[in-house]
C-alpha cells in the first residue's frame, strides 16, 4: 500500500512538469495494492513483482481502462481484455497505476505530449516517451514500452533509464496496437538491469495468437547477473554507429566498452554489413505496414490524426509493392550478414542514439549549417538495425552531458534469443559504475507542459 501510494503521490508531484501519463488509475491501483498486501500477509507471495507499481504504454490494451494510443482516432476506446503482456504481469502481481503517453500510434521518436524529467525543455524520446519519463522521474520503477525503430531504447537513453528489447518473437504482442508488425517488439523500461530481467522474463513466452511468437522457455535472466564477463567478445563498430553521431555520445559508449574490457571482456573491431541499406529498408517496411494497419481510419477519419502521423501514413500508401518486397529481401540479406558478423563476437556495443534529448520546440539534430536531421530520423537511425535483424538489445545510461547534465546511453546487441548475454554485460557495467539508477531531480524543475 505504501509503495503504491508513494507512486501515485510522485505522479501528482511530477505530472504538471512532464505529462508522462495519459490516464492515472488511482482507485483501481489502491484496491489492487490492498489485495496484494492481504495476499502476501496470507502467505500467497507470487514472486518479486508482487505489489510493484507498473506504468503501461497507452498502446497496450487494459481491460476497462481507456487505451487511446495518444490519438484522437481512439479517444473513446476502452478494451474488454488486457493485452497478453499486461495480463502476464498482473498475474505476477504487478499493479497498474496508469497509462503512459506514446508518440501517436508509436509513429515517431519525440512524444510531443511529454517532456524530459532531466530538462523539461527537452524531448523524452519516443515513442515510449511517457514510459521513459515516468521511470526517470521516479513515478514508477517499471513501465512498458514497444520498440519498432528504437522506441524502448531511445527514451531509455534520452531519459537515463534501462530499456530492454527482446528477440523478435520472444514476447507476445497480442493486444498491443501495431506500428509495423514485422518490426514490432514489446519490453520494459526500468530503473536498473535486474528489474528489466525480471519483467522481461514475466512478459515472455509463447502465445499462438501472435504469428511471430516462438515457443521457447524464458529463463530467469536475473539469476546470473553476478557472473564473470571475462573472455566475452564485444564488437566495436568501425562504421555506421560512429557516423552522424555527436562526439560526446560516441565517447560515452566507448568509455562504457573500456569499463567492460577492464572486467575481462575482449574488444573486437567489426564492420556493420549492408550499412547503406539499413534505413531504406527500415522506413520502407515501416511505412507500408503502418499504412496497411491504419488504412480504414485513414480513409474514414483522416482529420483525427495529427498532421505529422497522417502525412507518414499517406506516404506509406505510395510505397510500391516491389519496393516493399525488395526491402524484405534486403532485410533477409542483412540478417545473414549480421549472423556472419556474430561468428567473431558475442555482443555488439554502440551508442543508443546520436545525442541527448533535443529541444522540444525544435526537435532536430544540426550536423552542419546546411545539414539538419529530424530527431525521429536521427534517433531511429542508430536503433533500427536491431529491429530489422530482430536481435535482442538493451540500453543502459553511461554518461551525462557536460552541458546540461542530460543522459546518454549505450546499447548492447546480442545473438538471437541470447537475452542473457546482453543483460549480463549490462549488469556488469552497472555494477562497476554509478550511472545506472539515478532519478531526475524533478524538484528543481518548475516549468510545466501546456
Amino acid at each position: 500500500m505504501e509503495l503504491v501510494e508513494s507512486s501515485l503521490g510522485r505522479i501528482k508531484e511530477t505530472e504538471p512538469a512532464i505529462n508522462a501519463f495519459a490516464t492515472v488509475t488511482e482507485e483501481s491501483a489502491l484496491r489492487q495494492a490492498a489485495a496484494a498486501a492481504q495476499e502476501i500477509a496470507n502467505g500467497h507471495y507470487r514472486g518479486p513483482l508482487h505489489g510493484i507499481p507498473l506504468g503501461v504504454k497507452d498502446l497496450y490494451d487494459t481491460a476497462g481502462v481507456l487505451t487511446t494510443s495518444s490519438s484522437r482516432v481512439r479517444a473513446d476506446y476502452v478494451p474488454d481484455a488486457d493485452s497478453v503482456a499486461v495480463a502476464k504481469l498482473t498475474a505476477a502481481g504487478m499493479i497498474v497505476v496508469g497509462k503512459t503517453h506514446t508518440h501517436e500510434f508509436a509513429f515517431g521518436a519525440t512524444t510531443p505530449t511529454t517532456r524530459n524529467p532531466w530538462d523539461t525543455s527537452k524531448v523524452p524520446g519516443g515513442s515510449s516517451g511517457g514510459s521513459g519519463a515516468a521511470v526517470a522521474s521516479g513515478s514508477v520503477t517499471v513501465a512498458l514500452g514497444s520498440d519498432t525503430g528504437g522506441s524502448i531504447r531511445i527514451p531509455a537513453s534520452v531519459c537515463g533509464t534501462v530499456g530492454l528489447k527482446p528477440t523478435y518473437g520472444r514476447a507476445p504482442r497480442c493486444g498491443v496496437a501495431s506500428l509495423s508488425w514485422s518490426l514490432d517488439h514489446v519490453g520494459p523500461l526500468t530503473r536498473n538491469v535486474r528489474e528489466a530481467a525480471l519483467v522481461m522474463a514475466a512478459m515472455s513466452g509463447y502465445d499462438r495468437r501472435d504469428p511471430a511468437s516462438v515457443d521457447l522457455p524464458a529463463p530467469d535472466w536475473s539469476a546470473d547477473l553476478d557472473g564473470s564477463v571475462a573472455g566475452v567478445r564485444i564488437g566495436i563498430p568501425v562504421n555506421f554507429y560512429n557516423e552522424r553521431v555527436q562526439p560526446e555520445a560516441w565517447s560515452a559508449a566507448m568509455s562504457a566498452a573500456d569499463v567492460v574490457a577492464s572486467l575481462g571482456a575482449e574488444l573486437v573491431k567489426v564492420e556493420i554489413p549492408m550499412a547503406e541499406t539499413i534505413m531504406a529498408a527500415e522506413w520502407t517496411i515501416m511505412l507500408a505496414e503502418a499504412s496497411s494497419y491504419h488504412q480504414e481510419a485513414l480513409r474514414d477519419t483522416p482529420e483525427l490524426f495529427t498532421d505529422e502521423v497522417r502525412v507518414l501514413l499517406e506516404a506509406g500508401e505510395a510505397v510500391l509493392a516491389t519496393s516493399y518486397i525488395n526491402a524484405l529481401r534486403s532485410r533477409t540479406l542483412m540478417q545473414a550478414g549480421w549472423k556472419d558478423m556474430f561468428r567473431d563476437i558475442d555482443v555488439l556495443l554502440a551508442p543508443t542514439v546520436p545525442g541527448p534529448g533535443v529541444d522540444a520546440e525544435n526537435p532536430v539534430f544540426a550536423w552542419a549549417a546546411d545539414d539538419v536531421e529530424a530527431a525521429t530520423s536521427a534517433y531511429s537511425r542508430v536503433c533500427a538495425p536491431a529491429n530489422l535483424t530482430g536481435l535482442p538489445a538493451i540500453s543502459v545510461p553511461v554518461a551525462f552531458t557536460a552541458e546540461g547534465g542530460l543522459p546518454l546511453g549505450a546499447q548492447v546487441i546480442g545473438k538471437p534469443f541470447c537475452e542473457g548475454d546482453v543483460i549480463r554485460i549490462a549488469a556488469a557495467y552497472e555494477a562497476a559504475t554509478d550511472h545506472v539508477g539515478r532519478v531526475a531531480p524533478m524538484s528543481m524543475r518548475v516549468s510545466s507542459v501546456s
